[in-house]
């Protein structure tokens, strides 16, 4: 069976790479780190998980979920939830798809750093059937679905034995890959391209996507890669610089798609670094004398939404009475209070080409929290080298942007606000030294608590007390821009979370 699937895949192979009728030129501000799917929980790796593997199901526009690896699911009971998986599935080796694959995913997800607080409450996969299992989890799971759409099923045989998680560095996972989804690998450069070949033996037969060839390119610059796009190099671009936006608008024969996004671009002040930072009302002044509303304006050019809080305004956490505020006088009063009146040094690190305008954020934080007389050591630093020195926590103020991978509150609480715990993954995105064991017991009770009424107080009560204690700067949740040309249908592919599902891409 195994030797029929590889020959098959291998002549599916030749026959792909033999049609190059419709070929896709890409490019983008940075490409994936590693082709590890469990490395980093990061926008371009599930940008890349959608590309070369499959979730067991996944969002639609209408942020509802479709069958794609798992063909149905069913509640057993409150704490069981049964899959029935695709039959006739193969990963890009040749193996063929099944239960094992899911549960090898899933032992494997709960080990990565990254991943493994999403993955905690879920105690067990049970295989029923090569094509059957139950999800069984230690207390009853209200975002259970949610979850699946970030199990991406990893080829056992393939992996197995050599699948050591290293991040940043040179494993064998973070070099090779093997996948079920529409794409397949044929080229890679780190930091300057990647190319694909469509998969002809990929089970999705429904899907009108007809690229049979991508060329992912990396081009850092905003101008650059919109001249790109503009002079005909390249199909299709992400992100748009806000300030570009109104020449995009005017090129003919251009499109230019947007969508509003829940990622939040926020500031954490560690303080485990700084003794001053642990004061709330040093921290509370530094909030106040951010000007959310004017970075919005003046550097977004409005293409974002000035940020108080954490959770978005269709999360359930959502708090309609936490809104900006910038108070210089009253900002200076607390820096008077806490005895700091006469400021003092902190040092700062953010990217220069992960978010937008990222580098000009920074700058303008610099020089407004030089009012409070807090003088600000800035440095700015490509999206590679920064999260290299994010994870050792490297500066008193870091950068941060976090996109919900469950669209709920209470995946932002656990990842950035909990405290730090490597067993179970709770707070690995914590920069800020914040640890409140009380705050941890409700962000707890929220992810088991299937009663939705007592889930929005408990998820309101985590805001208001992160908001009280000034635990974060929030800034903006930033908008989505995409550009592309009139004939490439991106419409229809593109969505809230930032990764475009370009397997159904049209291009006409």
């Amino acid at each position: 069976m195994k030797v029929v699937a590889r020959f098959i895949h291998l002549i599916g192979l030749f026959f792909c790479s033999a049609n190059f009728a419709a070929t896709l030129h890409m490019a983008t501000d940075a490409d994936p780190a590693s082709l590890d799917p469990h490395e980093h929980l990061s926008q371009g790796t599930l940008q890349l998980s959608h590309l070369t593997f499959d979730p067991l199901l996944r969002w639609t526009q209408e942020n509802t979920f479709e069958p794609r690896l798992a063909t149905s699911w069913k509640s057993i009971d409150p704490l069981t939830t049964r899959f029935d998986l695709r039959e006739d599935v193969y990963f890009h080796s040749g193996n063929p798809f099944s239960a094992d694959d899911v549960i090898y995913t899933m032992q494997r997800l709960k080990s990565s750093v990254e991943f493994r607080a999403l993955f905690d409450n879920i105690d067990r996969v049970e295989k029923l059937s090569d094509y059957r299992i139950d999800i069984i989890t230690h207390k009853p799971t209200p975002l259970l679905l949610n979850l699946m759409a970030y199990l991406f099923p990893m080829d056992k045989a393939f992996y197995q034995g050599r699948d050591d998680i290293v991040k940043f560095g040179n494993s064998f996972a973070s070099r090779n890959l093997s996948g079920t989804g529409p794409y397949i690998i044929t080229n890679r450069e780190p930091g300057t391209r990647i190319e694909f070949v469509r998969n002809a033996n990929y089970w999705d037969t429904i899907s009108k996507g007809n690229v049979d060839r991508i060329e992912f390119s990396t081009i850092k610059s905003d101008s650059t890669r919109l001249a790109a796009l503009l002079s005909g190099d390249v199909d299709f671009i992400f992100p748009i610089s806000p300030l570009d936006m109104p020449r995009v608008k005017r090129s003919p024969n251009i499109q230019l798609v947007t969508l509003p996004s829940t990622r939040i671009l926020l500031l954490q002040l560690n303080q485990n670094r700084r003794t001053e930072l642990k004061n709330t009302k040093v921290r509370q002044a530094i909030n106040l004398a951010v000007n959310q509303e004017i970075i919005v304006k003046k550097i977004l050019k409005g293409f974002g939404t000035a940020a108080a809080q954490l959770s978005a305004d269709d999360f359930l956490g959502h708090l309609d009475s936490i809104r900006p505020q910038f108070e210089l006088a009253k900002a200076r009063q607390l820096m008077q209070e806490a005895g700091y009146e006469k400021g003092f040094k902190v040092s700062m690190m953010a990217p220069n080409n992960r978010y937008i305008h990222d580098e000009k954020i920074a700058q303008a934080i610099t020089a407004m929290l030089a009012k409070i007389n807090i003088k600000v050591d800035l440095k700015t630093l490509p999206k590679a080298q920064y999260f290299q020195e994010y994870d050792k926590r490297s500066a008193d103020i870091m950068m941060l942007g976090w996109q919900s991978d469950t669209l709920d509150s209470n995946n932002l609480f656990e990842f950035i606000v909990a405290c730090p715990d490597p067993i179970t993954g709770y707070g690995v995105y914590n920069a800020n030294g914040y640890c409140n064991p009380r705050l941890d017991s409700r962000i707890k009770s929220a992810n088991r608590e299937l009663n939705p009424e007592k889930r929005i107080r408990l998820l309101q009560q985590i805001e208001s007390t992160i908001a009280q204690d000034a635990v974060v700067v929030p800034i903006a949740w930033e908008h989505l821009a995409w550009g592309a040309k009139e004939n490439v249908n991106i419409s229809s592919i593109v969505n809230s979370q930032g990764w475009p599902y370009l397997g159904d891409l049209v291009i006409d």
